[in-house]
């Protein structure tokens, strides 16, 4: 009997120890989640750059990014009017300088949603300092939520190489240790089976990196 009971006490104490170091884990294991901007809270917009094609002779359109808040919520918006050419080509965008170490991330989320005709956009980092042409950058397009807020993910690994627009097909990924450029645009669609024009707005509650 003695052995029986000691048997069930050595089961319950094993027991609680497993679940101890369990919850002892769970709770010391490291977050990888970096909120990159949060404009519910201080983060502003002073520092983020227009990207437009009135960088080109052939440039008609325009992006404002803009911080938008009320005594009961606080958002940045991106507003976009996009006069592509007839081939579709065009873009309104804005960025962000600066140093971002992502590493440990998988993913970039946009909670937003989006307002007018048409809510294709498209994400654009840059890495390592090589934050303008000729060099190329990495991109991915969305489809941006209309009416209610939602979460957008975009995979790390699903960022392509585009110059100018256009995929290309080379060895080098994305330096998620290295992001230097934080960009978001409206595109035309020149390469695209979906061409786009004329006004839009993206509404941003956070950008973050998880």
């Amino acid at each position: 009997m003695y052995q029986r009971v000691f048997n069930i006490l050595l089961v319950n104490f094993i027991t609680y120890l497993i679940f101890s170091i369990a919850a002892v884990c769970h709770v010391s294991a490291p977050s990888t989640r970096q909120y990159l901007f949060d404009f519910t809270k201080t983060d502003d917009v002073d520092n983020w750059q227009e990207q437009s094609d009135t960088v080109r002779s052939v440039g008609m359109s325009k992006a404002v990014f803009v911080i938008h808040r009320n005594t009961e919520f606080r958002r940045a918006i991106f507003f976009a009017l996009l006069n592509p050419q007839p081939n579709g080509a065009g873009f309104a965008g804005i960025r962000a300088l600066g140093m971002y170490n992502l590493t440990g991330c998988t993913k970039l989320q946009l909670y937003c949603r989006s307002q007018g005709q048409f809510n294709g956009f498209k994400v654009v980092l840059r890495h390592k300092g090589l934050n303008d042409e000729p060099n190329y950058s990495f991109e991915q397009y969305f489809q941006a939520p209309k009416d209610e807020f939602a979460i957008r993910e975009l995979p790390f690994s699903e960022f392509k190489a585009y110059y100018r627009g256009k995929r290309v097909i080379n060895n080098e990924t994305l330096d998620i240790s290295q992001v230097t450029s934080i960009g978001i645009q409206m595109y035309g669609g020149v390469y695209q089976p979906i061409k786009q024009k004329g006004p839009a707005t993206l509404e941003l509650d956070w950008i973050r990196a998880e």
